[in-house]
């Protein structure tokens, strides 16, 4: 095909394609599965949706399969993959999955659109996204102020780095119309696109942040991997990403969703006493793409972004409804219940 052609120097370059990644932590996903539940099929069944297995924000979904978390509470949990956040939000509402692993932002897009779906399990309290600019386009584009007339990638349309682009735009005096949003994905696809002029700049996460800057490629226009960073550019805490689910599937299987926080928490306290090294070794191999030393810096850089308890952090889902009320008509013009948006019912009942 040609996509796969005009690629394919990056994959001798030492990236796997973005397909075979995919396919990598999907196979992955499915045997530590098999291997959770001993091989028997035994123990309660539950699909999760993750928006990219492989990309750090998302990083606790994998790390629990591996650590045996999910097996201990009597668990078999399968772990599918998309590319971005939006897709696994869309297999959540149509039923494929009974979880999804991805930012919180989607459960007040989608109260709105009269979906109730709500955060079970907060990971972050920071985006853990990167806004880069193509070393080309450094020189003009030096903030969010410069996105006029430009080209901005996104893992896809309607996804929260589309949400977040929008945002960084409008408080910096640019109308969403005054920009393009390009749908790039994440990891090859987003360097490339970057190489080759496709965007001008993007956001995105590791570990594609810390590949573009191994090779050179591009350079940070705003960094909110860190809760630092987070206040610095949205205002506040941003509680990211999340494992969120059906309001009505969560009320009906509490002993279920009490499993999967007991085994997700266990795993963000697991995370905050041990390095990006230990955590970079317990990952599939194919996460590392090759290069373990750059893999485990990506882990380094994105691991401030996290919580050690689940909890909802305050003020949190006050921020978020104020960066999507700044260019999101249907929310602007809508009464969000934050209360609705999120529980805290299950991870405060960790032992």
């Amino acid at each position: 095909m040609r996509k796969t052609a005009r690629y394919a120097s990056l994959a001798a370059a030492g990236l796997l394609g973005l397909s075979s990644l995919t396919a990598c932590a999907n196979d992955a996903a499915s045997s530590t599965a098999d291997t959770g539940s001993g091989g028997s099929g035994r123990g309660e069944s539950v699909k999760i949706m993750v928006g990219g297995l492989d990309k750090v924000i998302y990083l606790p979904a994998m790390l629990t399969q591996r650590l045996g978390y999910f097996q201990a509470e009597g668990l078999n949990v399968q772990l599918l993959s998309e590319p971005a956040g939006v897709q696994a939000e869309t297999a959540l509402v149509s039923g494929q999955v009974q979880g999804a692993v991805g930012f919180y932002d989607h459960t007040l897009d989608l109260q709105v659109k009269g979906k109730a779906v709500e955060s079970v399990v907060q990971f972050s309290h920071a985006p853990g996204e990167v806004e880069v600019v193509s070393d080309k386009a450094a020189g003009d584009l030096t903030s969010p102020k410069d996105f006029k007339g430009r080209k901005l990638g996104v893992t896809g349309l309607g996804s929260s780095t589309d949400f977040l682009t929008k945002y960084l735009a409008v408080k910096n005096g640019v109308n969403v119309s005054e920009f393009t949003p390009v749908a790039v994905g994440a990891g090859p696809t987003f360097i490339a696109a970057l190489q080759n002029g496709a965007i001008d700049g993007g956001m995105t996460t590791d570990p594609t942040v810390a590949t573009l800057l191994d090779k050179k490629a591009g350079k940070i226009l705003v960094d909110m991997r860190t809760p630092v960073g987070s206040q610095e550019a949205l205002g506040g805490p941003y509680p990211s990403s999340s494992l969120y689910m059906q309001t009505d599937w969560v009320n009906g299987h509490k002993d279920t969703v009490q499993k999967l926080a007991n085994a997700f928490v266990k795993t963000l306290k697991w995370m905050s006493t041990h390095s990006a090294d230990e955590i970079a070794a317990k990952m599939p191999a194919d996460y590392s793409q090759g290069d373990k030393a750059l893999y485990a810096q990506a882990i380094k850089s994105t691991l401030p972004m996290f919580t050690d308890d689940g909890v909802m952090p305050q003020g949190g889902p006050e921020t978020v409804e104020k960066v999507l009320k700044a260019f999101n008509p249907n929310i602007k013009n809508a009464k969000v219940d934050l209360s609705k948006s999120y529980t805290t019912e299950f991870v405060k009942a960790v032992k």
